[in-house]
């Protein structure tokens, strides 16, 4: 099966967030899709591992931000590559509490905000189908895409991510794996080997720094 075919499909970028008692807890997904037209609909997917899937399926309501194309790496990488179990996600970033619901407005064309009403368990992924209370258009931003995010940006889809396909190892020499995002530093394609970058250096896709790598 050629797996590549499947890069074809459309996506867009979102980050879905909802609240469990006073903590605010959120993910970055590519995932959404309209539904239906009257007493609108859409279907988001998260991954089952998720901690943003466990508590949406407990509080029934979460808010669905649409990333600009001038949406920040780190913003991405914040809400992408780690986990609200650990860290909270919505420190210095910009977000408001609309109809108890942390809304992350920062670097967002629109959102949309309404109540699970059906859940689908699919394999890896839940589908959960939201019918839309409210909904606001922020800017008149263009929306990214992932293709403008794979492209432009260079950008990977996260492990948890339905469209996450792991990198083939064609090369030959050093290369080291981010343990959080994916991402690989192939010796044999950089200036600077690995072991030669300074302590300080941080991983160009998610942040994080050497000693999360792994040599492959």
């Amino acid at each position: 099966m050629d797996l590549k075919a499947l890069n074809d499909l459309s996506y867009g970028m979102f980050i879905v967030t909802t609240k469990k008692g006073n903590k605010n807890v959120g993910c970055f997904i590519n995932t959404a899709m309209q539904i239906t037209s009257k007493n609108p609909v859409i279907a988001i997917s998260l991954n089952k591992e998720n901690y943003t899937n466990e508590v949406l399926k407990e509080t029934r309501r979460c808010a669905l931000s649409i990333l600009t194309e001038n949406a920040s790496q780190d913003l991405i990488s914040k809400f992408g590559y780690f986990t609200s179990r650990e860290i909270n996600k919505f420190e210095n970033v910009n977000y408001q509490n609309i109809s108890d619901l942390p809304v992350v407005v920062e670097d967002t064309c629109s959102y949309l905000i309404g109540e699970v009403i059906r859940v689908i368990e699919v394999e890896t992924h839940d589908i959960f189908l939201i019918r839309i209370e409210e909904a606001k258009k922020l800017s008149e931003d263009t929306p990214m895409t992932y293709k403008y995010y794979h492209e432009q940006r260079k950008g990977k889809a996260p492990k948890k991510a339905p469209t996450y396909q792991e990198e083939e190892n064609t090369q030959a020499g050093n290369r080291y794996q981010c343990t959080v995002c994916g991402y690989i530093y192939d010796d044999s394609k950089e200036k600077v080997k690995f072991e030669d970058l300074p302590d300080d250096w941080k991983c160009p896709r998610c942040g994080v720094g050497k000693d999360k790598f792994i040599k492959l």
